[in-house]
């Protein structure tokens, strides 16, 4: 199994500690090391993986050269623009097929956290397996623990379990629910998060992209044809429509041949700063202080200060981030509007803030 790990993402919901020349993924938010760095760490634990293979922007390759262990440098492949999720695991296909035909590739985003090696290896074993002896696609789905509404959703037939390795057909996709709704998923018991993470025969992945989205699988054959001779392919990756690979392929592609299987790791895709706050350790009254900083007469708050003093006084549920040229406050409440705010900076050329 080759495992694909997609680290061009620009992670704007974690301005201003997140900027384009150092996106989240390369950031130590968490702990001592940066997120892709992690996942580079936790994929390299796992015997079944022959392989990992690093796909991302032209720009952030030699960021990732110097700061990145465990991955060959002729194992980055380089997306000429962001496509989304579904050109980027095409590309990767493509690499992967000239090695192995036969191969199962797993996918895999640069900046989830994970806690739980045994039950995750166990989950990519039962996925790798399955992969070869059904010809399916394959995603991990994470048992809900809270009505989350930053996540997808997959609804599984509980009836459908693949000699009892916690493997399950497939419903439905669902998209982030407003908080109703997902109080209905999980009260129901049929719904699973949605890890991100996919796994699949090469051949199996090219079948349905043919099947499923035609236009896409059109261009990775001409793709394809231009790396076989070594020439540049800018020309025809900018004609292609970004699309997720779960909106334009696992949506569509018939319920006997996707499969989720029930994971039992911990799992958060650290999408926000609210994430952050959720998984570090917290202080009197819920407080949360990385780095330099205090709340006083607060409670639920977070700050995250890199270079100098920060205080909250009299406020609750604030998020306030510090950085060398830039300061955010915002309730946390709201965290997922500062997407927004970059946005604005976009539109004022602000590039020295982005």
């Amino acid at each position: 199994m080759y495992a694909v790990i997609m680290a061009g993402g620009s992670g704007t919901r974690f301005w201003p500690y997140s900027r384009k020349k150092y996106p989240k993924q390369l950031l130590n938010i968490i702990g001592k090391s940066n997120m892709l760095q992690m996942t580079v760490d936790r994929l390299s634990k796992i015997k079944s993986i022959k392989d990992i293979f690093i796909v991302t922007r032209q720009d952030l390759v030699s960021v990732i050269k110097r700061n990145i262990t465990g991955v060959k440098s002729e194992n980055i492949i380089l997306e000429p623009s962001a496509k989304n999720t579904a050109p980027c695991i095409g590309l990767s296909a493509l690499k992967i097929n000239r090695l192995d035909p036969n191969a199962v590739m797993a996918v895999f985003p640069a900046d989830h956290l994970i806690v739980g090696h045994r039950n995750f290896n166990s989950a990519l074993n039962t996925a790798n397996h399955l992969a070869r002896k059904k010809s399916s696609l394959i995603t991990l789905g994470v048992i809900p623990t809270y009505p989350a509404t930053g996540y997808g959703y997959i609804q599984y037939d509980h009836k459908s379990d693949m000699d009892h390795l916690d493997a399950y057909q497939v419903k439905v996709f669902a998209e982030k629910p407003h908080l109703t709704l997902a109080k209905r998923f999980l009260k129901s018991g049929d719904f699973l998060w949605n890890s991100g993470i996919f796994i699949w025969q090469v051949k199996s992945f090219m079948e349905q992209i043919q099947n499923h989205m035609p236009d896409l699988y059109d261009h990775l054959q001409e793709i394809n044809k231009r790396l076989e001779q070594k020439k540049d392919f800018k020309d025809l990756w900018e004609d292609i429509t970004p699309e997720s690979v779960d909106y334009g392929l696992m949506e569509k592609v018939p319920a006997q041949d996707v499969y989720v299987i029930k994971a039992k790791f911990e799992w958060n895709d650290l999408g926000s700063w609210n994430s952050v706050y959720d998984v570090l350790s917290k202080l009197k009254n819920g407080n949360v202080v990385k780095g330099d900083g205090v709340v006083i007469d607060g409670k639920n708050n977070l700050i995250h200060s890199e270079d100098h003093f920060t205080a909250i006084l009299g406020l609750d549920d604030i998020t306030v981030v510090n950085t060398a040229d830039a300061t955010l406050v915002i309730p946390k409440a709201e965290v997922e509007e500062v997407k927004v705010l970059v946005e604005w900076l976009e539109k004022k050329k602000r590039n020295d803030l982005l």
